[in-house]
């Protein structure tokens, strides 16, 4: 029992392998298939330059959002801290001493007063009255001195009050403040501003447009191209086939006797000629390929299949269609150029605003400690204000005036290029146009070249066999149906192309 689990093992493993075997080459040759609606999805998708004229397109909307923010009022916060070696000084040092004595500095003007009104006094009646009352005139003197020392003294005092209360202590400040700011008038700049972030914007947009469409031109260019090369190269095969087989006929003639050597040469260098062609044609549809995947963002050496490679009628189905619209309006570097010219006329408002007038509505809320509000309180206090800001340029030695000139110079320079641009798109949207015609011409005429040179090999084929057609003429004959079917696709891919230029060149490739 063991031996015959053990042999039913090793036939699932042999079997197994057998599989794996089998299935390598199929996994090793699949292919992956692509249309050119496919080909321009994932060139799209995997361009880099895309993918940057994408976030241009995202920068340039912030861009915008934030010019829109230049009309709404602007709302900021302050806060300081301040350390002083020395306090804010309310009273000089002079008026300190003075204040500290201000009694003993007015006590010789109160005596002074006080001598004159006792010398006023009648000294009869005076001494008479004081005598009544008990009392005598040096007692009256004696208490007029006293009464004078006492203000003196009370004065003194007030003084040095008052200096210490208008004392600050104004070392550690702080302070606060939130502004609220509204323009008014900024002399035409934001409004210039935010016409320059529109522009800006669609900049970026008509740039993203020609990176599309340059992406959707080259991709285009080489998905045909690689069309082109696989016809080429069933083409070569089959002439290849078509000059060994007259070349093992010429062989067989020799044989016989009824060829000569010479012409047996002739031929055996007319198959080594096809097998070079063959292998030239095979290198650069290896190499086209590669380039196709490049830019689909394929690895390089991915193993593809296109949709038209076996289609018998590669020849554009509008043939027949011409340049129409305008496109002007269409192609995106006229756009771009234009955009040019126009962000050069804002530049220069942007720049003439320079020499207006700004006017902007300010308010908000202001604290400080010490509070300047309540004679340098240590406490924090603050008050509300609103109030109206001007700014009038007077003088600036011609600086706006010569950037204005030179914006203005810029500005007439985008013109002359926007001109000169749609001169040369008119002239290369005819130039396509008579490409697409002249196209459609030569594809008749390889059509019905091919007729003549089939007809023309047939013949030559028969009379070779019948013995009436030396190999020369034979050779002669199947060169000239590969000029024909080789020209016949140049011609079928070159309706396509010339389609593809006639849509770039008006700006409609899609």
């Amino acid at each position: 029992m063991k031996r015959k689990t053990k042999t039913g093992e090793a036939t699932a493993r042999a079997v197994l392998l057998l599989c794996l075997t089998a299935c390598a080459p199929l996994a090793t040759q699949a292919q992956r298939h692509l249309t050119l609606d496919s080909c321009r999805a994932m060139a799209l998708r995997n361009n880099k330059q895309m993918r940057v004229a994408e976030v241009k397109q995202d920068v340039a909307a912030n861009i915008r959002r934030s010019a829109r923010t230049k009309y709404l009022p602007r709302l900021s916060a302050v806060a300081t801290y301040q350390f002083t070696s020395k306090p804010v000084q309310l009273l000089s040092d002079d008026k300190k001493t003075r204040l500290n004595n201000l009694g003993t500095n007015s006590k010789p003007a109160m005596e002074q007063q006080l001598g004159q009104a006792m010398q006023q006094l009648p000294q009869p009646q005076t001494a008479q009255t004081l005598g009544q009352m008990g009392l005598s005139m040096d007692a009256l003197t004696q208490m007029g001195g006293q009464t004078i020392g006492s203000v003196v003294d009370q004065l003194n005092a007030f003084g040095s009050q008052m200096v210490e209360d208008l004392r600050t202590d104004t070392r550690n400040i702080w302070a606060g403040s939130i502004l609220l700011t509204q323009p008014v008038f900024m002399g035409g700049s934001i409004v210039a501003a935010n016409r320059m972030a529109d522009l800006q914007e669609d900049m970026a947009r008509n740039t993203a447009d020609a990176r599309r469409q340059a992406t959707l031109y080259d991709i285009d260019r080489a998905y045909w191209q690689v069309v082109s090369l696989n016809h080429k190269k069933k083409l070569a095969e089959g002439y290849r086939d078509l000059v060994k087989k007259l070349d093992g006929d010429v062989e067989k003639m020799i044989a016989e006797g009824v060829a000569t050597m010479s012409e047996g040469l002739s031929v055996s260098v007319k198959v080594n000629e096809a097998e070079m062609a063959l292998t030239q044609v095979s290198d650069g549809l290896t190499l086209s390929k590669m380039l196709l995947c490049q830019l689909c963002g394929l690895p390089l050496n991915e193993q593809v299949t296109l949709a038209d490679e076996n289609s018998d009628d590669l020849a554009s189905p509008a043939t027949t269609v011409h340049a129409g619209g305008d496109p002007m309006l269409a192609r995106p570097e006229l756009r771009l150029l234009q955009n040019t010219v126009d962000m050069a006329n804002q530049g220069v408002r942007l720049l003439k605003a320079g020499n207006m007038p700004q006017v902007a509505l300010t308010g908000g809320y202001a604290v400080s400690n010490p509070n300047v509000l309540n004679g340098f309180q240590k406490k924090f206090g603050g008050f509300w204000h609103v109030g109206l800001t001007a700014r009038i340029p007077i003088w600036n030695w011609g600086d706006v005036m010569y950037k204005v000139r030179a914006s203005k110079g810029a500005a007439a320079i985008a013109t002359l290029e926007l001109d000169e641009t749609r001169e040369m798109i008119e002239l290369q949207v005819s130039q396509s146009t008579f490409r697409v015609d002249e196209a459609n011409k030569k594809l008749v005429m390889a059509q019905s070249n091919i007729k003549r040179a089939e007809e023309n090999l047939r013949t030559a084929n028969l009379g070779f066999r019948e013995g009436v057609i030396t190999p020369t003429a034979v050779m002669e004959a199947q060169t000239a149906w590969l000029q024909a079917q080789s020209q016949k696709i140049d011609a079928e891919i070159e309706t396509r192309l010339s389609q593809v230029e006639l849509q770039k060149a008006m700006g409609t490739l899609e």
